[in-house]
């Protein structure tokens, strides 16, 4: 069983920066991709971002240039950093891991990031 936790969501102004973390536990396989979420209040969930167990890395148009995805695989982590904020970027942010050979599909119970203008 493999568990996602999400943390370091917040309330920050506008133009502020989060980090937001996803720790693993459990029983991993490879890695095929780590995607953050996003989902606000009415909204379709959004992808954000997303790093393959290569390390390419791709991302949604609203936060290129702002976010940037990571991972620390000694610790079974990946981080979404978030830069220059906006209150359009509000909502609960999800980590979600895949794994294709397996049919693995993973979320976290998300993190709440509230961007004030």
């Amino acid at each position: 069983q493999i568990q996602l936790v999400e943390s370091g969501g917040g309330l920050v102004q506008a133009g502020g920066s989060l980090r937001l973390s996803c720790v693993a536990s459990g029983f991993i396989f490879d890695i095929d991709a780590v995607n953050w979420y996003r989902q606000a209040p009415g909204k379709q969930r959004e992808l954000v971002a997303t790093i393959t167990g290569s390390d390419t890395t791709n991302y949604g148009d609203s936060v290129k240039d702002r976010f940037t995805i990571s991972r620390d695989s000694t610790i079974r982590t990946v981080y979404l950093q978030m830069n220059n904020l906006k209150p359009e970027d509000t909502a609960v942010y999800y980590c979600n891991y895949r794994n294709y050979h397996y049919d693995i599909n993973a979320w976290g119970r998300g993190t709440q990031v509230t961007v004030s203008s």
